[in-house]
């Protein structure tokens, strides 16, 4: 079995967090037999092929060197609505994402595609598999779904790319109740593998220290993780790992509040650096709303971090609350920071709640079952399209 899977997000380089859980199921795949190629973009300072893990890397050309900037910031949306030198951009990625994977097919000739978010890549692997005739898998991890609540116009394009599509997935069960009425058949919920031999409890937990990881945006809630901080009667650090657009307007909120002298504002970490903030935590706080899966938490629970979050998204099936963490109704700053208070003063039941998690993400996360998972969609994809 031959897998070429299509992102525009996927490590640049060792190390590099973005896109890292396509890496991770690529090199779980070809554990399991599958052999794994990747379709990705191009940026400034990467070569057109690279080998990251064993996995062959193709880099596409979209644009001026100077204008390829679309992809890895995690802004591609936003940077489309309000430039139309990016909008430009934006047809030239697919048309030259197309080619690309077109011209990848027609060399190495692999059994199935399989597309990371249904746009852009998406749209550009449903007309390659068309002209090539090589069944698609198209996954959504949630921010390609999110679009579609602001641009419903773009409802008729999703629609077309999931039912060009032989399997459509989603990460989470809450994602593919918002897919199914644009496919032809019910998704598959099939999320993401985490590095569990990365993530692991240690022995040197701060007891007074809990930290949030995630883009800094309303979306990702970093304001409600400050406001919870000054809610606590507790005087707990929290450490914010990540960057994004809220930044400026979160550091002067926790002047305001009295907490900047309680945050440490690590910005954009390595991967590998990750397993040991979020080991040395008490709890994760994760307030996001509309959240695909929210792998983060799954990393947390393998490191015996209980995470506080919001029900909301597709961070429901990765906590059990008060089993593998905890969940509070969304929006409800008070009774978030009740219940990361809880966890941070009671050791018993932040132990009980640490090693539930971590049982149950090795259960669901682990690389090994969600390769065999997807080895096994893909195997019916392609025996579908025999028929």
């Amino acid at each position: 079995m031959k897998a070429l899977l299509v992102a525009h997000s996927f490590p640049r380089f060792e190390g590099d967090a973005a896109g890292s859980f396509i890496l991770g199921l690529a090199t779980a795949l070809v554990q399991h037999g599958v052999d794994v190629r990747v379709i990705a973009p191009s940026a400034a300072g990467l070569a057109g092929t690279s080998v990251i893990r064993g996995i062959r890397v193709r880099r596409f050309r979209y644009a001026p060197r100077a204008r390829e900037t679309l992809a890895y910031r995690g802004t591609m949306a936003e940077d489309v609505a309000q430039s139309v030198i990016a909008k430009m951009a934006l047809g030239s990625f697919i048309v030259s994402e197309t080619r690309a994977i077109l011209s990848e097919t027609s060399r190495w000739k692999p059994d199935v595609l399989h597309a990371h978010w249904w746009f852009p890549n998406g749209v550009a692997a449903s007309t390659a598999s068309r002209l090539s005739r090589v069944p698609l898998v198209t996954t959504s991890h949630g921010s390609d779904l999110r679009l579609l609540q602001k641009k419903p116009a773009a409802r008729p394009l999703a629609r077309y790319v999931f039912q060009r599509s032989a399997r459509v997935t989603c990460v989470s069960s809450w994602l593919a109740a918002q897919a199914a009425p644009l496919c032809r058949t019910a998704p598959i919920v099939a999320p993401m593998p985490v590095a569990t031999s990365l993530f692991g409890p240690t022995s040197d937990r701060d007891a007074n220290r809990i930290v949030f990881v995630g883009r800094l945006s309303a979306q990702k809630g970093i304001e409600t993780a400050i406001r919870a901080l000054a809610a606590m009667k507790r005087s707990i650090v929290l450490d914010v790992i990540g960057d994004g657009p809220d930044r400026a307007a979160s550091v002067e909120l926790a002047g305001q509040l009295g907490v900047a002298d309680r945050i440490l504002w690590r910005g954009h970490v390595k991967h590998g650096e990750l397993p040991q903030l979020l080991a040395r935590a008490s709890a994760l706080i994760a307030p996001f709303t509309d959240e695909g899966l929210g792998l983060v938490a799954a990393e947390a629970q393998l490191c015996e971090t209980p995470p506080v979050a919001f029900a909301s998204g597709g961070l429901v099936d990765v906590i059990e609350n008060d089993v593998t963490g905890a969940l509070v109704a969304p929006g409800d700053v008070a009774a978030l920071a009740l219940a990361v208070e809880r966890i941070v003063e009671d050791s018993a039941l932040r132990e009980r709640l640490g090693k539930t998690g971590r049982v149950a993400a090795l259960a669901r996360f682990s690389p090994e079952s969600v390769a065999e998972r997807y080895a096994r969609i893909y195997r019916d994809a392609v025996s579908d399209d025999a028929k």
